[in-house]
């Protein structure tokens, strides 16, 4: 666990960050493996996901374990990850990559976002996505299914480390997800990442401007040349940027 608390600040600028911007400096930084591989969004949305990872793993199903029962005892893990993921969190799932079997339904999602979370991911399958997909709660998941998770996945480990579509996510990192996917930032780099990142974005704005205008990339992407340079800080001023 970590000790770090996503503020509202970077938690706002974050929104309006491309996960492309958040992988670009993290790779400038030596990660290269943070974006998670297989993981679409259920129903794209018009607002980033944003918030600390809180993690469920899964590991595979055996039968004398798994039998339709166990959804009766109030302590397994799947219903017990819903009901304590604390809201503005994300609740992140280890489904072995695996979405032959659902690792969550719309009920359960539905209720993540009633008790305030801030989304949920699994490299396993959903089911009922079309109903996931209408909650204004980013979702994302590997695909729709109907199998029940008892099929093929048991619930077992809440809120420890575990692997998401190849990328390892410990419990307080700073999931952001866009209409790209999902990126995992480490929770001690989540601020300087933030800062560097909202810089970034200001430029790639007024980038595509000037290639809306006609200007060449060579010189302009990566800014070589002064007179871009002179017009970026010319741009940010007008713009307030």
């Amino acid at each position: 666990m970590t000790d770090y608390i996503l503020s509202d600040e970077t938690r706002a600028k974050l929104m309006r960050v491309s996960t492309a911007s958040i992988a670009t400096q993290l790779f400038k930084r030596g990660l290269r493996n943070q974006f998670i591989q297989g993981v679409t969004p259920v129903s794209p949305k018009n607002v980033n996901m944003v918030g600390q990872a809180f993690t469920l793993r899964y590991i595979p199903a055996r039968e004398d374990r798994n039998p339709i029962e166990v959804f009766r005892n109030e302590d397994h893990p799947q219903r017990v990850a819903v009901e304590t993921c604390p809201a503005g969190h994300v609740l992140v799932m280890d489904g072995r990559k695996d979405a032959r079997a659902a690792t969550a339904g719309s009920i359960l999602v539905t209720r993540l976002a009633v008790r305030g979370c801030a989304g949920v991911v699994s490299d396993g399958g959903f089911r009922d996505a079309h109903g996931i997909g209408q909650l204004d709660m980013p979702s994302f998941c590997a695909g729709a299914c109907a199998p029940t998770n008892l099929t093929l996945h048991e619930a077992i480990e809440i809120n420890g480390p575990i692997s998401c579509g190849d990328v390892a996510v410990f419990p307080g990192d700073v999931m952001v997800g866009d209409r790209d996917g999902v990126m995992v930032i480490p929770a001690h780099m989540a601020d300087e990442i933030t800062e560097v990142c909202s810089g970034m974005e200001s430029f790639e704005d007024f980038v595509l401007e000037e290639v809306m205008n006609g200007t060449p990339i060579i010189g302009l992407y990566p800014c070589t040349k002064e007179e871009n340079q002179l017009k970026f800080d010319a741009w940010r001023a007008k713009n307030d940027r």
